[in-house]
C-alpha cells in the first residue's frame, strides 16, 4: 500500500504548490491606434484570408502548393516544432515522480546449510522532488512557451515562403515582359536599321544615320540577351525556393497576360490591433512568456528542495513463493536542502532572468513596430499606384505617338533621324516603367497581405 499512498501525497502536495512566476502583463504596442492616413468612418473590415484566397491564377497556386510541400526551410522550422516539443515533454517529465520496477534473485551455498536462493521484487520512486514552489513547473512552463514560439517561427517562415514564391513567380513574368519588349525593339530597330541603309545607298540618308539606327538595334541585342539570362536566373529563382523544379506549364506568361485579380487586394481596415495576429509578434510574445517563467524558476531556487526516494516490495527465501507469503519490505528517505550561500550565483540568475525579460519586452515593443512600418509602407505604396500606373499608361501612349510622327516626319524628308532614335528609345524606356509598375502592383498586394499577417490563423498548416 505505501506505494499507492505515497503517489496519492505527491499528488496532493503538488496540487498546492505555488507559483512564484511574476503577473504578467502584455507590454504596450507602442504604435499608433491607426495606420496613417486612415479614416475613422466607413473602412473596410480587415480580411485575413489564407493564400489560397488571395492568389487566384492557378498556374501559381500550384506553384506555392509545390513550395510549401517541398521547401526545406519550411521542413527545418516544422522539425524544429518537434524538437521544441519533446524538450517540453522532456522538461514536463519533472513534476511527476519516476516508478521503477525491479527483480533481484540471490543463489548461495554454505557448508552448513547447502544451497539457499533468496529473491525481492521492488518498486522504487526514485529520488523525487516535491515541487512547493513551483520551480519544476515554471521550467515546464518556459519550455512549453519556447515550444509554442517555434510554432508561430513555422508560421512565420510558411508566410514568408508563400510571399517570396509569388514574388519571384511575378518577377519571372515582368523579365519575360522586358523580355518580350527588348526582342520587339530590336526586330523594329533591324528593320529601321535596313531601310536606313537601302536610303543611304540611293543618296537619301547620311551615313549618321545607319550608325544611328545600329547603336538602337546594338542596344536592343545587348538587352535580349541580358533579359534571356536574367528569365533563366529567375526560373532557379523559382525552382531553389519550392524545392524542386517547377514545370513549365506552371510558369507565367508576359506580366501584360495575367489576369488583374491573379492576386486579390486585401482591405486594410483601420485598426492596428490586427498585428498582434502576425506570426512574429506571437512569436516574441510566447519568448517573452518563456522568459517570464525563468525568473519564477530564478526566485524557486531560494526556496528549500525536499526529495524523497521510497520503495515497497516483497521478499521470500525462494522464487516460487515470492508473491504468495513473501514478507513485506519498505524503505522511506526524505531529504531536505536549504540554500544558504552559494556565492551570489542564484541571485545572479535572477538578475540574469529579469534582464533576459527586459530586453524581450523590447524585442516584442519592436517586432511590433516594425510590423506596423511594413503595413504603412504597403498602404502607402497602394495609395498613389493606381495614379502612376493610369499616368505611366498615358505616358507610353503619348510616346508611342511621337515616334509615329517623327517616323513620318523623317520618310517626308522634314525632320532628322536623331528625332526618330530619341522617339524610340524614349517609348522604350516608358514601356519598361510600366512593366516595373505593373510588377509593383502585384508585388504589392502580396506584401499587404504578409505585413498583415496573412490567415495562418484560421490555417497554420
Amino acid at each position: 500500500m505505501l506505494p499507492r499512498i505515497t503517489v496519492i501525497a505527491l499528488s496532493l502536495l503538488l496540487a498546492g504548490c505555488i507559483s512564484l512566476d511574476p503577473k504578467y502583463q502584455r507590454p504596450a504596442s507602442a504604435v499608433p491606434g491607426t495606420w496613417p492616413g486612415a479614416s475613422q468612418h466607413g473602412a473596410a473590415p480587415v480580411v485575413l484570408k489564407d493564400w489560397q484566397h488571395i492568389v487566384n491564377d492557378p498556374r501559381l497556386k500550384q506553384v506555392v502548393e509545390r513550395a510549401l510541400a517541398s521547401n526545406r526551410d519550411l521542413q527545418k522550422a516544422i522539425t524544429d516544432i518537434d524538437a521544441a516539443r519533446a524538450l517540453y515533454v522532456e522538461q514536463r517529465a519533472s513534476l511527476f515522480p519516476s516508478l521503477d520496477a525491479g527483480l533481484d534473485v540471490t543463489r548461495s551455498r554454505t557448508t552448513s546449510n547447502g544451497v539457499s536462493t533468496s529473491a525481492s521484487a521492488e518498486g522504487t520512486v526514485s529520488s523525487f522532488e516535491l515541487d512547493l514552489f513551483g520551480y519544476n513547473q515554471s521550467l515546464s512552463r518556459a519550455e512549453k512557451e519556447t515550444w509554442l514560439a517555434s510554432k508561430y517561427t513555422a508560421q512565420d517562415t510558411r508566410l514568408t515562403l508563400i510571399s517570396e514564391t509569388t514574388t519571384a513567380w511575378i518577377t519571372l513574368a515582368a523579365d519575360k515582359s522586358n523580355l518580350a519588349l527588348a526582342q520587339s525593339t530590336m526586330d523594329s530597330a533591324a528593320k529601321s536599321l535596313a531601310i536606313t541603309r537601302k536610303q543611304h545607298d540611293v543618296g537619301t540618308a547620311a551615313a549618321t544615320d545607319v550608325s544611328e539606327a545600329q547603336e538602337v538595334w546594338q542596344e536592343a541585342r545587348a538587352s535580349v540577351a541580358s533579359y534571356k539570362t536574367l528569365v533563366m536566373q529567375d526560373k532557379n529563382a523559382l525552382d531553389l525556393l519550392v524545392g524542386e523544379p517547377v514545370p513549365d506549364t506552371l510558369l507565367p506568361d508576359e506580366l501584360s497576360k495575367l489576369a488583374n485579380n491573379s492576386i486579390e487586394l486585401v482591405p486594410a481596415g483601420v485598426s492596428s490591433t490586427v498585428l498582434l495576429r502576425r506570426p512574429d509578434v506571437q512569436e516574441a510574445e510566447h519568448n517573452l512568456l518563456s522568459a517570464n517563467a525563468d525568473i519564477g524558476a530564478a526566485r524557486a531556487n531560494f526556496f528549500p528542495t525536499i526529495s524523497l526516494t521510497s520503495s515497497a516490495g516483497v521478499g521470500s527465501d525462494s522464487l516460487s513463493g515470492l508473491f504468495n507469503h513473501g514478507l513485506k519490505v519498505w524503505s522511506f528517505a526524505p531529504s531536505i536542502s536549504l540554500p544558504v550561500f552559494s556565492g551570489g550565483k542564484n541571485l545572479a540568475q535572477l538578475h540574469y532572468a529579469e534582464a533576459e525579460k527586459k530586453g524581450l519586452v523590447a524585442t516584442y515593443q519592436k517586432t511590433i513596430q516594425s510590423a506596423f512600418k511594413d503595413v504603412a509602407d504597403a498602404l502607402a505604396r497602394r495609395e498613389t499606384l493606381d495614379e502612376q500606373m493610369d499616368a505611366q499608361r498615358g505616358y507610353v501612349a503619348a510616346a508611342q505617338k511621337t515616334l509615329e510622327l517623327a517616323q513620318k516626319s523623317y520618310q517626308i524628308g522634314s525632320g532628322d533621324y536623331l528625332t526618330v532614335l530619341t522617339a524610340q528609345r524614349t517609348l522604350w524606356s516608358a514601356q519598361e516603367s510600366l512593366i516595373a509598375l505593373q510588377q509593383t502592383d502585384f508585388e504589392n498586394r502580396i506584401t499587404l497581405w504578409e505585413s498583415l499577417g496573412g490567415g495562418l490563423n484560421n490555417n497554420a498548416h
